[in-house]
C-alpha cells in the first residue's frame, strides 16, 4: 500500500430529492443566510424558482451551527427507482442542506464530509453486519468510485470533454446510462451511483471500523484514483468497462473468472474462463452454474449483502423470465416507444467478456432494429430492469408464419458485473481473504493508496 497523504477530506453534493414541492424537517438548528431555522419546512417550485415562506429564491443553503451533532429529515424520498421494489420514505441525514432548480422540479442536495457520506452508504448498501473485510473492501471502492467521478465531472467542466452517450442510425440505437448526467451535484442517492440513505439505516460499530481502518485509502492505477464500479452478482465472470459505457476500457477492469485457487499461503487467479464472447461459450456458460465465488445460497452470506428489499430477489446467479408474445411486444412498445409489431426473434449480436450481451438485434413484423449497450437492453426487456444482459433466448410454439407464441429469457448474474462483485466478495470474506486481497482479486493490477489522513 502506498501512502500519498496529499489532500484535506473532501465535502461531496448528494442529489436526493427530485420533486416540484420538498418537505423537510431541521431537527437542530440551522443557519439560513445568517438567520436561525430549525422545524418543519417546505419549498415549493414556482415559475423557475424557490418559494419558501413567502418569498422567492434562486438557491437555499441551510447549514448546521453544530456540525458534528446537527441533522434534519427529509419527508417521502423515493427509493429503488424504476426497480420492481420502488417505495417512499422518510430520510434522516447529517450535514449541510441545499434547495436548487433544476428544469421543472427542486432538488433536495445533503452536503456531507466524503467519510460520514461512507458510513451511510456501506450501511445502505449491504448489511451493516458483513464481515470486517468486506466493508473495509467496500468502503476503498465506494471512496474511490466517489472521488473518480468528482475528478472526471470537474474534468468534463473545465475541457468540455464529449462523453456522449448515444449513437443512432436507421438500423441501430446504442446508448449507455453514466453518472456524468449529473451537472449541480456530484453524485445522487439511488442505485443509479451509489444507494445512500443518509442515517436512515442504523450503523454498526463494525461499520464504522471499516470506515475509520481505511480512511483516505483509494484505488489507483496509472497515477489515477480507479472508476471503481460494483455490482451484486457478476455472475462467475467479470465484465469489461468499455462493454458497458464508454469506449474506454481500463486495465484494472477486465475479464477474469470469480474464483481463485489456493497455492500454499497464496491465491492466483482460476485460468479456466471461457471466451465469452464466442455465442456457443456464452450459451453453454449461461446454461451452466459453473463454480464462482458469487454461485452461494448461502443465506447467512447474502444476508450480508442483500437488505431486506433487495432479498426480494431470490434467483440470480442463474435466472429465468418467460413471455407471452403479447406480453413482450406490448412490453417492449411501452419501455422503448417503438413498435415493432410482433416479436420474431431477439437476437444476439455482441457480448462482452462476462457473456452480457451490449447489442442486441429486436426482430418484429414492423421493424427491426438493434440496441445496446447493456443497461438499454435490461431496461427495454423489463419492467423495471431485467437483472443483467447476460441471457440466452428460447422461442416456444412457433405460428406458420415463424412467429413465437413464448419467449424463455435464461440469464446469469445481476447487475453490469463490472468491478466488484458484492456476493463473491461476501463469500471471500467469510473463507478468510483480507480486505486488499479482495480489492485486487476485482481491480487487477491496482494499488491501494492512502490520499488524505
Amino acid at each position: 500500500m502506498r501512502n500519498q497523504d496529499t489532500m484535506n477530506e473532501p465535502y461531496v453534493h448528494v442529489g436526493i430529492v427530485f420533486d416540484p414541492q420538498i418537505e423537510f424537517t431541521l431537527l437542530t438548528p440551522y443557519q439560513q443566510d445568517g438567520r436561525k431555522v430549525d422545524g418543519h419546512q417546505t419549498v415549493t417550485f414556482d415559475h423557475g424558482r424557490i418559494l419558501w415562506q413567502g418569498r422567492l429564491y434562486d438557491e437555499l443553503l441551510f447549514e448546521p451551527e453544530d456540525e458534528p451533532t446537527a441533522s434534519f429529515e427529509l419527508h417521502g424520498v423515493t427509493i429503488g427507482i424504476n426497480f420492481h421494489w420502488e417505495r417512499k420514505e422518510d430520510q434522516r441525514f447529517q450535514g449541510a442542506l441545499r434547495i436548487i432548480v433544476e428544469d421543472n422540479h427542486l432538488t433536495a442536495v445533503n452536503v456531507i464530509r466524503v467519510e460520514d457520506y461512507l458510513t451511510s452508504v456501506i450501511s445502505s448498501e449491504m448489511s451493516a453486519t458483513a464481515s470486517l473485510e468486506l466493508l473495509k473492501a467496500h468502503a476503498v471502492i465506494s471512496r474511490s468510485w466517489l472521488l473518480a467521478q468528482i475528478n472526471k465531472n470537474k474534468e468534463i467542466a473545465s475541457k468540455h470533454t464529449d462523453y456522449s452517450a448515444c449513437t443512432q442510425t436507421d438500423d441501430e440505437l446504442i446508448r449507455w446510462f453514466d453518472r456524468e448526467d449529473h451537472t449541480r451535484f456530484d453524485v445522487c442517492a439511488d442505485d443509479h451511483c451509489q444507494r445512500y440513505q443518509g442515517i436512515t439505516r442504523a450503523s454498526t460499530d463494525i461499520v464504522r471500523q471499516a470506515i475509520r481502518a481505511t480512511r483516505g485509502q483509494v484505488l489507483t492505477s496509472d497515477g489515477r484514483i480507479c472508476d471503481a464500479r460494483f455490482s451484486k452478482c457478476c455472475g462467475g465472470a467479470f465484465e469489461e468497462f468499455q462493454y458497458c459505457w464508454e469506449d474506454t476500457p481500463y486495465p484494472y477492469l477486465r475479464k477474469q473468472l470469480d474464483r481463485r485457487i489456493r497455492q500454499g499461503q497464496t491465491s492466483v487467479p482460476d485460468p479456466a474462463l471461457p471466451d465469452l464472447t464466442i455465442e456457443a461459450e456464452a450459451d453453454r456458460w449461461i446454461r451452466t452454474s459453473p463454480e464462482a465465488f458469487c454461485n452461494t445460497t448461502d443465506k447467512h452470506i447474502l444476508s450480508q449483502v442483500l437488505n431486506n428489499y433487495d432479498q426480494e430477489t431470490t434467483d440470480f446467479y442463474r435466472w429465468r423470465v418467460e413471455y407471452t408474445q403479447k406480453e413482450l411486444s406490448a412490453l417492449i412498445l411501452k419501455r422503448s416507444g417503438v413498435d415493432y409489431g410482433q416479436i420474431v426473434d431477439l437476437v444476439p449480436v455482441a457480448r462482452g467478456t462476462s457473456g452480457r450481451l451490449w447489442k442486441l438485434k429486436i426482430v418484429g413484423t414492423k421493424r427491426t432494429l438493434t440496441i445496446g449497450k447493456e443497461l438499454e437492453i435490461r431496461r427495454t426487456l423489463s419492467p423495471s430492469h431485467l437483472y443483467s444482459s447476460a441471457f440466452v433466448v428460447d422461442k416456444h410454439v412457433l405460428s406458420p408464419e415463424g412467429i413465437p407464441g413464448r419467449f424463455t429469457l435464461i440469464g446469469a448474474g445481476w447487475g453490469h458485473g463490472v468491478g466488484l462483485c458484492q456476493i463473491g466478495a461476501a463469500v471471500m470474506g467469510e473463507q478468510g481473504y483480507k480486505y486488499d486481497e479482495i480489492l485486487l482479486h476485482y481491480y487487477i493490477g491496482a494499488n491501494i493508496e492512502k490520499i488524505y489522513s
